[in-house]
This record gives structure tokens, C-alpha cells and sequence, in this order.
């Protein structure tokens, strides 16, 4: 019996995302920028829709008087997660 994959997850730059916010404490817009390898409009967008899934929080300040973005993955995120690998599982065996 196979499990159903989130569809907010199936996406390759979603999960990237979600994937590097995992193993760290935050990171901020440019970090996830550069690993993984998206444009700056894409990844905002992609964001968005994890933080309005409630799966990450994206936190707005400055460093000087530049803008700066941190995100980090919530614990409905880390379930999230966890519940898709799951359903990965479930398709290989």
C-alpha cells in the first residue's frame, strides 16, 4: 500500500529547502540561495509557501541596513518531513 507524498514536498527546490533547514539551526535567504543553486524570486516564492503551510518561519530584520532573512523548519515542518520520507519508503519496498 503506498502512502501519499505531500505535494507541497514533491517539489525539487521545497524539499532542498526543507532538507538543509533540517540539519541547521536557521540559515538565512542568501545561504539557501546559494546551496541550492536558485534564482532569488524563485526561492522567495517557495518560502512563502512553506512558511504558509506553517512548515518553516521566516524571520525579517537587518544586519546594518541591509535586509536580512532567516528561516528555520518548525516542528509541523519536521514532521512533515519526516511523514514524507515515510511514504518514500513505502513506494521501495
Amino acid at each position: 500500500m503506498f502512502k501519499e507524498l505531500d505535494p507541497l514536498l514533491h517539489s525539487q527546490l521545497r524539499l532542498g529547502i526543507m532538507s538543509l533547514l533540517l540539519g541547521l539551526d536557521s540559515a538565512d535567504f542568501t545561504f539557501l540561495k546559494e546551496k541550492t543553486d536558485s534564482t532569488a524570486g524563485n526561492l522567495s516564492v517557495q518560502l512563502d509557501k512553506l512558511s504558509e503551510a506553517g512548515y518553516i518561519l521566516v524571520e525579517k530584520s537587518f544586519k546594518g541596513k541591509k535586509p536580512l532573512t532567516t528561516c528555520r523548519i518548525t516542528k509541523k515542518g519536521i514532521r512533515a518531513f519526516e511523514d514524507y520520507v515515510n511514504s518514500l519508503k513505502s513506494y521501495i519496498k
